[in-house]
């Protein structure tokens, strides 16, 4: 039988984009069919790509706010510095999260000396109205909790899945977890009918909701669900997404998440001046000059990408 979570069920390809002169990723989300997840507003994912004898990822100093930084690794090593000062290298199976708050400045960048594969998720969540202005933070979290069935496991990244919770700060009800399936497993995936969802594979083929999902796309499944069916011939590893819908409408530009046109108006003449975001110590690499504003005004868009008639 068909239910209503299935109707809105959509398959979103993504899109490369290069975000430096090492780094090419597949941008899943924001796209125009689906702007959000939950307060899931930014799904980048990178590689698998051999960088033995490449720098890797060289992503110089550049500003944030309104938002929290999510890296998740499957391969590879990357170095975050921030202008908070801090320093910490993270590799799969660990988390760092940045929340940007009023602004943060940070890099990113492979070590010297660096496993010869990269491949990975950089996402974004959008913080709440009464969050978005916190002074930033960092955090990094060297194990994660792990759910286990037949056939699966699920690593809790952020937020809560199946009564299992993240160590890590979340501000609105949200899931984000990865699933390492065996060959052959079949498995029902218990969800939340509240929360909408996605899910995106990064490494084998599987079938998600009768529907085949290949490495590089995001299934957007919507909400209403209390379980999902997987199934997986060869093995894979997914990423889920899901949280309460988001209600805000957002304006988002560069790497910044406001309310309006002059919030980001602001955020880029502060980053421009050297004001607000702070230097990133340690960290070689030329600042990311912000790009020129666009030519006509901002508007801020809810979930379903409708502009808000009020901005």
């Amino acid at each position: 039988m068909t239910t209503a979570a299935d109707r809105d069920s959509l398959l979103l390809p993504g899109h490369d984009v290069p975000i430096s002169r090492y780094t090419t990723v597949r941008r899943l989300l924001p796209q125009r069919q689906r702007r959000m997840v939950g307060a899931w507003c930014f799904v980048d994912q990178f590689g698998p790509v051999d960088v033995a004898n490449e720098p890797g990822m060289q992503i110089g100093p550049h500003p944030h706010t309104g938002l929290q930084t999510v890296t998740w690794l499957v391969d590879g090593e990357i170095l975050h510095r921030d202008s908070l000062g801090s320093a910490q290298t993270i590799v799969p199976g660990q988390l760092n999260l940045m929340t940007a708050g009023h602004g943060i400045a940070h890099s990113e960048q492979s070590p010297p000396v660096h496993p010869p594969v990269m491949h990975g998720l950089q996402l974004w969540v959008a913080l709440p109205d009464a969050a978005r202005h916190t002074p930033p933070s960092f955090e990094h979290h060297a194990t994660m909790p792990v759910v286990a069935w037949d056939g699966m496991s699920v690593t809790v990244v952020l937020g809560e899945f199946a009564g299992t919770r993240s160590p890590a700060r979340a501000y609105t009800p949200i899931v984000g977890a990865e699933i390492t399936l065996e060959p052959a497993a079949s498995v029902p995936l218990p969800l939340r009918p509240d929360f909408e969802y996605g899910i995106l594979a990064l490494t084998g083929e599987v079938e998600v909701a009768s529907v085949a999902l290949a490495p590089g796309s995001l299934l957007y499944l919507g909400a209403g669900r209390s379980n999902l069916d997987i199934r997986a011939a060869a093995g894979a590893r997914l990423f889920l997404l899901g949280g309460e819908p988001f209600d805000e409408p957002l304006v988002m530009w560069w790497n910044f998440v406001g309310r309006t046109h002059e919030e980001i108006v602001q955020a880029r003449a502060d980053w421009v001046a050297g004001r607000r975001f702070g230097a990133v110590a340690g960290c070689e690499a030329e600042r990311l000059p912000a790009p020129a504003m666009p030519t006509t005004r901002l508007k801020a868009r809810d979930r379903h990408g409708v502009a808000s008639v009020t901005n």
